[in-house]
């Protein structure tokens, strides 16, 4: 496979990613946090990330905005939900036996 092929499969698939986690929104940060070590916002800072590599400025909230779909200040006013006392222990001992 060629390069160029191979970096349309991944923005395809990174695509499908971020469509993925924009229509399950019950699908709380903390939850990915807990089972996959990485959430909405790191994927933000990630696609940031890429972007200044390349030389281009981005600021966080319009990364994060790309990955939520929307402000967000938004997203989280519609879908965000405070985190349980076992989300957060789940958190507090994965995080901190890292």
């Amino acid at each position: 496979m060629d390069n160029s092929t191979q970096t349309e499969l991944e923005a395809a698939a990174f695509r499908r990613l971020v469509q993925h986690l924009r229509e399950n929104t019950d699908v709380q940060n903390i939850d990915l946090m807990n089972l996959a070590s990485f959430c909405r916002n790191c994927l933000s800072k990630w696609y940031r990330a890429a972007a200044e590599e390349r030389g281009l400025e981005m600021d966080y909230d319009q990364a994060r905005e790309i990955v939520y779909g929307m402000p967000y200040a938004e997203w989280k006013d519609k879908y965000q939900t405070e985190a349980t006392q076992e989300q957060k222990d789940a958190y507090a001992i994965r995080h901190n036996n890292q």
